[in-house]
């Protein structure tokens, strides 16, 4: 009776093997700081999303730890049924503090916040305007949502614009959705100006801030990197990167929080995280807030690699080396691997066709020799190419 089944996988994976899209999972232990385990050797990992090592933090596992050891290592079922633990609230609290903001709500990843706060503000009478490189999961709420949904072009304000004019008229209500720091390319979005769009046109923005808090802002994240905060009334983010846990979390009013603990479905359906992650997150504000010198080195990394290849000045710890086919790409992720660096190939989809890339990440414990020793590699692999 599976034989169809089976078939329909082997053919699909024959297909994506075929144009080097295949994927594969491999075991990766990290030791400490910058050092990952991988196929028994020990690199250098440039791709890794714990900004600032904090996963890793001795407070932040001791915190985790006792958590843990207090109230058990899950919270018991979703959070309006029995699993909301007093940890939980003291986390929104101070993420809503960092963020300047009024509320917040913690969900049980990024990618199940966003599938959940956007069908839950927005439906089939509105509509949807989304850079053209967001992250997928919100596309996937947008999609859930039953709303018109419209890109405009990468950070292009003028397109958004166009975009309003014709459209906001003859919707309800009208989402704009962005992330704060785009994952792929490191680079920021205008978030002043996308605000000020979204008010001239009674429209909501929504900022996906998930490579911003930390290392960006002060710490604070994207809201915060143009100098004074920028009002935006719905800042989304998750706790699985700088902050180095697990979980998502949607600052803004107190009104539009409530509603969220009502009615978007993958908070209200989920059981809520575990105590030693909320815990571990909490410890990590303190850093993150307490620090701000060590929160700034991650960008001064990438700053420091950038300037060594003559790269334009990156915006946040994220470097693109964008080298076009997906061919060239796992050849480049090869070579660096052989000199001791992991750096993964990005391919579509994750990536648009013909911009197959190596997506290098600086964190804090980055020592400045590796960094030099990476970009004399990356040079020699862009010779290659070239």
């Amino acid at each position: 009776m599976s034989a169809s089944l089976t078939a329909l996988a082997a053919d699909k994976l024959a297909d994506l093997e075929a144009r080097n899209l295949r994927r594969w999972l491999k075991d990766s232990p990290r030791d400490g700081g910058s050092v990952i385990v991988r196929d028994g050797r020990r690199m250098i990992s440039f791709c890794c999303n714990d900004y600032l090592n904090l996963s890793q933090d001795p407070r932040v596992i001791a915190a985790a730890n006792a958590a843990t050891a207090r109230y058990g290592t899950g919270s018991g079922g979703s959070r309006l049924i029995t699993g909301n633990y007093p940890l939980l609230g003291e986390l929104e609290a101070r993420l809503a503090a960092l963020k300047g903001a009024e509320d917040c709500i913690v969900f049980g990843s990024g990618y199940l916040a966003n599938i959940g706060i956007i069908p839950t503000l927005v439906g089939k009478q509105d509509v949807i305007l989304a850079d053209a490189l967001i992250h997928n999961c919100m596309i996937a709420g947008s999609r859930l949502s039953g709303a018109a949904y419209h890109q405009f072009r990468h950070n292009d304000l003028q397109h958004l614009e166009t975009l309003l004019q014709e459209l906001r008229e003859t919707h309800r209500h009208c989402l704009i959705l962005t992330d704060g720091v785009f994952s792929m390319d490191g680079d920021l979005a205008p978030v002043p100006a996308l605000l000020a769009l979204a008010e001239r046109h009674d429209a909501w923005l929504l900022t996906d801030d998930a490579h911003g808090i930390g290392v960006v802002g002060g710490g604070r994240g994207s809201s915060f990197a143009f100098g004074d905060k920028v009002e935006v009334p719905l800042q989304m983010g998750t706790l699985s990167k700088a902050v180095g846990s697990y979980g998502g979390y949607l600052c803004a009013d107190r009104p539009v929080i409530d509603l969220m603990k009502t009615r978007a479905w993958s908070m209200v359906y989920s059981t809520g995280l575990p105590p030693g992650v909320v815990a571990a997150s909490l410890a990590a504000l303190d850093i993150i807030e307490n620090e701000p010198d060590y929160c700034a080195r991650p960008l001064a990394n990438a700053r420091l690699f950038c300037d060594l290849l003559g790269l334009p000045a990156p915006e946040s710890p994220i470097v693109p080396i964008i080298l076009g086919a997906e061919t060239r790409a796992l050849e480049a992720s090869r070579k660096l691997e052989a000199e001791g660096f992991l750096v993964s190939a990005i391919r579509p989809p994750t990536v648009p066709a013909g911009t197959a890339r190596l997506r290098l990440t600086f964190t804090a414990c980055h020592e400045e020799a590796d960094i030099r020793r990476l970009a004399a590699g990356v040079a020699t692999v862009l010779e290659a190419a070239a």
